[in-house]
């Protein structure tokens, strides 16, 4: 697999149909990744691909042929989490080590917004470029919110992003993670210190009042067994539509030492930001 800028992706192609716009969960992704700087892209060739990956903040959507893929090739995506049909399990067995099942849920409002305001003493509202530096302050445990867009500078300057502030201080946040045509999938993270108050509820509330403003739609992704999340989507007027498996992968294989994938899910990568994961 060889990396493709963004500006040289083939404008035409079956290619165009791996990846169909208005997707919601981590469909997105190959949307936002061809807009925002983080997104990068790979095809086994530049011209007439057979087989293309499209990765995000540690998510990757692997489409195509999985015969046109060279398994030493995806070491690039070491630690991502695969969306890919499951065609191309023995590529990824080949490719690392390890790639372990990871169960997702994916959530979408199917009635009306809850009404819910912000709790007494919060102030809940949309982040401004001029934010960015109160997102560092939440500290690195939580800047995985940000990740999708490049970090807390073009997060909080693209408008997609909300915040609830207490004395000042930014503690919770809730944003959009992968922005596509019709369907903006959301992440929140609260300061642990600051969690049960329903901050986040509010910050969900507000960006949600603003994706239905811009005409879309928001979805909301988690680990199966992530249940401030779950329970977070459903306050928020969430209701699950689909359970599915991505796979994380390990380190990249070496020749005669694989490692065959397990039977039980994975642990929750960011068991530090339990709204999202």
């Amino acid at each position: 697999m060889i990396e493709l800028s963004r500006h040289a992706l083939p404008a035409s192609g079956p290619w165009v149909d791996w990846f169909p716009g208005g997707s919601p969960g981590t469909g997105a992704l190959a949307e936002h990744a061809r807009t925002a700087t983080t997104g990068r892209w790979w095809a086994d060739r530049p011209i007439r691909p057979r087989a293309i990956a499209v990765s995000c903040a540690g998510h990757v959507l692997l489409r195509g042929d999985p015969r046109a893929v060279d398994p030493g090739a995806l070491a690039p995506l070491t630690g991502g989490c695969f969306d890919a049909p499951d065609r191309f399990l023995p590529v990824l067995g080949a490719a690392f080590h390890r790639i372990t099942p990871w169960e997702r849920m994916m959530w979408l409002r199917t009635g009306p917004a809850p009404a819910f305001g912000p709790p007494p003493g919060a102030t809940v509202r949309r982040l401004t470029a001029a934010d960015r530096h109160t997102i560092r302050h939440l500290g690195p445990d939580l800047q995985w919110v940000t990740s999708s867009w490049g970090g807390a500078l073009a997060a909080a300057a693209s408008g997609h992003v909300w915040g609830a502030f207490r004395d000042g201080r930014l503690v919770s946040l809730a944003g959009t993670y992968f922005l596509g045509s019709r369907y903006e999938d959301l992440a929140a993270a609260t300061a642990p210190d600051h969690r049960g108050q329903g901050l986040a509820l509010a910050c969900v509330t507000g960006l949600c009042a603003d994706i239905s403003a811009r005409g879309h739609e928001p979805s909301w992704t988690c680990s199966r067994d992530n249940r401030p999340s779950r329970r977070l989507a459903w306050a928020a007027g969430f209701r699950l539509v689909r359970e599915y498996v991505h796979h994380v992968a390990g380190a990249p294989a070496v020749l005669g030492r694989r490692t065959p994938v397990p039977a039980t899910p994975v642990a929750e990568p960011r068991a530090l930001s339990p709204v999202r994961g």
